[in-house]
């Protein structure tokens, strides 16, 4: 479920009333990884930035499938054996998690990480999988099978070889998390970008509010609409890069998590929200509903808007955006 970002950010790098922007772009979680803080000099911004790292690498102590040695890790280890408990930032987490996958159907579901590698988006493939293939590759998958003992605090996978992956959830947790943790540090102004999830707060030194632009991933000259992001989230998942194309369907490297087949129809999902997590989750699995059903979920929630475009470039908004009135 990997994403590929199609946002530019649209800002104003300036000093006023002694207070300037400065901006950290590295590499975290295996991806880009970019902030921006607005402090009273390069020193203070500093500090606030390697405070953020140092979250990020804290939380993904706790919550990365791929080392060995965290909770998750060592839930999927136990799968069908036994539960293990974890730490509570960690069980809400999934538990949380598990929301979206019911909200979704199950088009979003963190059991994911237990599906069979059978597509290959490098140029490999020539031929599809067999649908006895397919079926098998998502046998071990499924939300419900995750139990959780809020008394106890552990995490159950019913099925041996159950795999969890926070991935489609986790980075944006972590920028609400770096939010939350600056600005009790006293930096009231930041952007923080994981990877394509971007939480803003507070306003530039300017006054103005910080603004990121929707590229349209059928050109990625153009934008789609500029929004202002003030304390609030988007995230963006896109397929428009990785994809192989049979007997003239295109087929998008995210895989419906249900039935094996790659999500169809859709190029990208950008979700708005007032939590990069919940914006993260959603993402995913919007794309893997497909126009109708997703637009139709985000209608239904509050304090939450989309833009979808599919794959012949045509661009839908969720009722709360106005197009026209951004794309000026």
């Amino acid at each position: 479920m990997k994403k590929t970002l199609f946002i530019s950010f649209l800002f104003v790098a300036l000093s006023t009333s002694a207070q300037i922007i400065h901006k950290r772009k590295l590499s975290m979680l295996g991806s880009p990884f970019e902030i921006m803080v607005v402090a009273k000099d390069t020193v203070q911004a500093n500090i606030y930035i390697d405070i953020a790292i140092g979250e990020v690498r804290r939380i993904e102590n706790e919550i990365s499938d791929w080392i060995p040695t965290t909770p998750i890790s060592e839930v999927s280890r136990n799968a069908g054996i036994k539960p293990v408990k974890v730490p509570a930032e960690v069980f809400e987490l999934v538990e949380r998690a598990i929301k979206v996958s019911q909200i979704t159907s199950g088009a979003f579901d963190i059991s994911y990480a237990s599906m069979d590698r059978i597509w290959k988006f490098d140029g490999s493939m020539k031929e599809m999988p067999t649908p006895e293939a397919i079926k098998k590759s998502v046998e071990k998958i499924g939300y419900k099978n995750i139990i959780l003992d809020k008394k106890e605090q552990t995490i159950f996978l019913k099925k041996e070889g159950m795999k969890l992956g926070l991935g489609g959830i986790g980075q944006g947790y972590i920028a609400d998390k770096i939010q939350a943790l600056l600005l009790s540090k006293g930096c009231s102004s930041g952007l923080v970008n994981v990877s394509g999830d971007i939480f803003a707060w507070g306003r530039q030194p300017d006054g103005k509010p910080w603004t990121v632009g929707i590229v349209n991933p059928m050109n990625k000259n153009k934008i789609i609409a500029t929004f202002p992001l003030e304390n609030s989230a988007v995230e963006t998942s896109g397929s428009y890069e990785k994809f192989v194309v049979f007997g003239g369907k295109r087929y998008s490297h995210i895989i419906d998590p249900r039935t094996g087949y790659p999500a169809m129809g859709v190029v990208s999902v950008s979700v708005f929200a007032k939590k990069t997590e919940i914006a993260d989750a959603l993402a995913t699995g919007i794309f893997v509903l497909g126009v109708d059903v997703g637009l139709d979920l985000v209608n239904q929630l509050k304090g939450i808007e989309c833009i979808i475009v599919d794959d012949k470039g045509k661009i839908f908004a969720s009722k709360g955006i106005d197009i026209e009135k951004y794309s000026k």
